[in-house]
């Protein structure tokens, strides 16, 4: 078993998966992948499990159904520190998230930092093929987030992340109660917070996201209203223990 975990929450990713996957194995190899299905109808869940079988390395949870992004990855974190991984990082499974940054974070993880978050608004980052409205809602969702709670972190909602597992376990995972992109927010967040407390090292490097090329966005209203008004709701969480 390697130290590392890449965790992939996948619903209708067929088109991708095997792509994905290989293309990360070519760029490192020593990383281990865990699949976390919601029952896929297009047979993702299946595809991964004739991927495994021949490959050690890559791991299958199947779920019942569509639970959410934040819950795939809580079960994620959870089964990384059952299986005593050191370090575990969070991407996409349509290509948005490029492989090839994959050796960025694992430099970073050498070089002692805790939480290193896949930007793309740092000098070198940015987004392609986005249409201006949707440019325009990320960029001011993160304004929003950094100027409600005090985060200083540029990207607060994006899913390109890499986490120290021993970070993991200082936080309550049960009561991370986001499950869409606002899942994003509150774990950045809670771990900001616990820079008060802990000499923690948090680093942003830059990223270029690509929009998907197969499959359906699965942003809809439903988690932008989550995230609006989870950031009001971490705020007076702090404003309450303090």
């Amino acid at each position: 078993m390697n130290k590392y975990l890449i965790i992939i929450p996948t619903y209708n990713e067929k088109g991708n998966i095997s792509s994905l996957i290989e293309k990360i194995f070519h760029i490192e190899n020593s990383l281990d992948i865990l699949i976390i299905d919601d029952n896929s109808p297009d047979g993702t869940g299946r595809l991964v499990d004739d991927l495994s079988g021949n490959d050690s390395r890559i791991a299958v949870i199947h779920r019942s159904g569509k639970q959410g992004l934040g819950t795939a990855y809580i079960r994620g974190f959870k089964y990384a520190l059952e299986q005593n991984y050191k370090f575990v990082i969070t991407m996409d499974a349509d290509f948005s998230h490029n492989p090839q940054y994959l050796s960025g974070f694992l430099a970073k993880f050498k070089q002692g930092y805790d939480l290193v978050v896949g930007s793309r608004y740092v000098p070198g980052g940015g987004i392609c093929n986005w249409p201006y409205h949707r440019l325009f809602l990320s960029k001011w969702a993160n304004l929003y987030t950094r100027m409600v709670t005090g985060i200083e972190i540029k990207d607060a909602t994006g899913g390109f992340n890499g986490y120290k597992v021993e970070l993991l376990r200082l936080l309550n995972l049960d009561k991370i109660g986001a499950n869409g992109y606002g899942f994003q927010i509150e774990m950045k967040y809670n771990i900001y917070r616990k820079t008060k407390e802990k000499d923690l090292k948090i680093e942003e490097i830059p990223i270029i996201f690509h929009d998907r090329k197969f499959g359906e966005s699965k942003l809809g209203k439903g988690i932008i209203k989550e995230a609006f008004f989870l950031v009001w709701k971490l705020r007076f969480r702090n404003y309450i223990k303090n």
